[in-house]
């Protein structure tokens, strides 16, 4: 690592240590020319994921459009922020885990129901009328039977 000052290209590490959400590693340095003290952060490079929508364009996958779809579905209800960054990090890796370099704009609001089904029924059918854009009453009852038979069975 060169340091910034001198460009000595050979600094030591002094300290290491992860950050809050083990994203990455950061590292503080010391050039062993100048005795400059500098930091580094070592992050995982990702694959890109591209999102293929409903009109056949394309685009960078987004973890800010989840939480932005998850913060709508939730307002005024009783999730803590932090549960609803750890639903979109949830969706991000399960659509990474699909090992395609192209992800459905359908495939991502299929995650996100089933992160919202687990979470809250009330935001779980905010999200679903939006994103399966019902028609009438009768796709709305269709979803809240849906949803009441998964309750019934859970309490079997």
């Amino acid at each position: 690592m060169k340091c910034p000052t001198c460009q000595h290209p050979s600094s030591k590490v002094i300290d290491s240590r992860h950050t809050e959400e083990y994203e990455a590693i950061r590292r503080r340095r010391e050039c062993e020319n100048c005795g400059f003290r500098f930091t580094t952060f070592e992050r995982m490079e990702l694959s890109p994921l591209v999102v293929v929508k409903k009109d056949g364009t394309r685009e960078a996958f987004s973890r800010d459009k989840i939480m932005d779809g998850l913060l709508r579905a939730c307002e005024k209800r009783p999730i803590p922020y932090d549960e609803l960054e750890k639903r979109a990090a949830n969706v991000e890796a399960s659509l990474r885990n699909l090992n395609k370099p192209e992800v459905s704009s359908n495939e991502i609001g299929e995650c996100v129901m089933n992160e919202l089904m687990t979470l809250d029924q009330v935001a779980y059918v905010r999200f679903a009328s939006v994103y399966k854009e019902f028609k009438d009453i009768d796709q709305l009852m269709d979803t809240l039977k849906h949803l009441t038979k998964g309750s019934d069975e859970d309490e079997l």
